[in-house]
């Protein structure tokens, strides 16, 4: 069975049950923090990354920063990339992933905290091949998006002028999503479908 790293801190563990079983559902085994030999990761949601990574001073409306958690992350997507490990990245984690890649952040806006909304996806990406669908809803609990984009990440989907998901054509499978959708596996097949994805990319 191929074998998916989570990345997580122990603060977020109490919420990490649902990736869990997003991944045990598309036959993948999910790791804990700290393991070494891995197919995948999954960059998993979180605290706020410390804007030090990105060249940027604190804005007054930064929430809660792990430094450990960046550090380890940021090492995380790294070797990911260097090795070319399939990645699946989730609201932090796309926004670890950007400024992994030399991205910045934008450090806060409004609207976009326990809503649902609609997410327009770029025509002929992965996402648009995953999904099979061009709009679709998607839920929200985040302040921060990305602003510049790091090297090699293209946008697949947006809501309004808010960048919600994004790839990397280069990569084998790099897929990051601003939503969380391992809470919407069960009842909206286009975010069931983006951990299946991950698990046909690893069986292929």
């Amino acid at each position: 069975m191929k074998r998916v790293l989570l990345t997580y801190s122990a603060e977020y563990a109490p919420r990490m049950q649902p990736y869990f079983d997003a991944v045990r559902s598309v036959g993948l085994e999910p790791l804990e923090p700290g393991a070494d030999e891995y197919d995948a990761v999954i960059l998993a949601g979180g605290n706020d990354i410390d804007p030090a990574h990105y060249g940027q001073a604190p804005d007054p409306q930064l929430g809660e920063l792990d430094p450990a958690r960046d550090v380890y992350e940021l090492d995380i997507a790294w070797a990911a990339l260097q090795r070319d490990i399939p990645i699946l990245a989730i609201c932090r984690g796309m926004q670890l992933l950007n400024v992994a890649c030399g991205g910045t952040l934008k450090q806060h806006i409004d609207g976009h905290r326990n809503v649902f909304h609609s997410v327009t996806v770029a025509p002929g990406s992965r996402l648009a091949r995953i999904t099979g669908e061009t709009e679709f809803e998607v839920n929200s609990r985040h302040h921060q998006v990305l602003d510049e984009l790091g090297d090699g990440i293209v946008v697949t989907a947006r809501s309004g002028d808010v960048i919600e998901a994004a790839e990397m054509p280069g990569k084998r499978f790099v897929l990051a999503v601003q939503w969380h959708p391992e809470d919407l596996v069960g009842t909206h097949p286009p975010h069931h479908a983006l951990f299946a994805a991950l698990a046909d990319t690893l069986k292929s």
